[in-house]
């Protein structure tokens, strides 16, 4: 099922995500409908908060922008372990539709997590996948990149979105 992606100003996006511990079936068809609700978007990553469940969820898949074949991931209560270099790249975001930033990241993670079954999961991401890691990871504490943009830039937007908030 195709889940509601919340848009700025939702406040859900503010909110930090709790760690999960129940890997129950509610837990398994949340994750595939947020894994749904990314393809349809489109996009290449979700974190539960984005679509009004303050759970430490995010599935990300970067195939449809990488050459290279990489799985589709669903990571559980995720900790940044150790980030190192720094790249900077244009990012777009599923709640922030029309803005785009040139943000500043780390070039590469290790992220530790659970899988799905709730088994331990260590991933070595550089690049696209790092990007991608290091953003649902944000929203999962309840920050998008609106707080990474320049003032000039996160003003202008937030004064277009909450324009067209109240207008809807």
């Amino acid at each position: 099922m195709v889940l509601k992606i919340r848009t700025y100003p939702d406040p859900v996006l503010r909110g930090k995500a709790k760690e999960v511990t129940n890997f129950n079936g509610a837990l398994q068809r949340l994750i595939d409908n947020m894994i749904e609700t990314m393809y349809a978007a489109p996009g290449i990553g979700l974190a539960a908060n984005q679509v009004g469940v303050l759970q430490q969820i995010l599935v990300v898949d970067i195939n449809a922008r990488q050459q290279a074949e990489y799985p589709l991931i669903a990571l559980i209560n995720p900790r940044i372990i150790t980030a190192e270099g720094k790249a900077e790249g244009e990012e777009g975001c599923l709640s922030l539709p029309g803005f785009n930033a040139v943000i500043e990241r780390a070039e590469q993670v290790f992220v530790k997590g659970l899988d799905r079954e709730g088994k331990p999961v260590d991933i070595e991401a550089t690049g696209l996948l790092a990007v991608a890691l290091q953003h649902e990871i944000d929203h999962l504490m309840g920050k998008t990149i609106l707080d990474k943009a320049s003032p000039l830039k996160r003003s202008l937007y937030k004064k277009r979105a909450l324009k067209k908030s109240a207008a809807e």
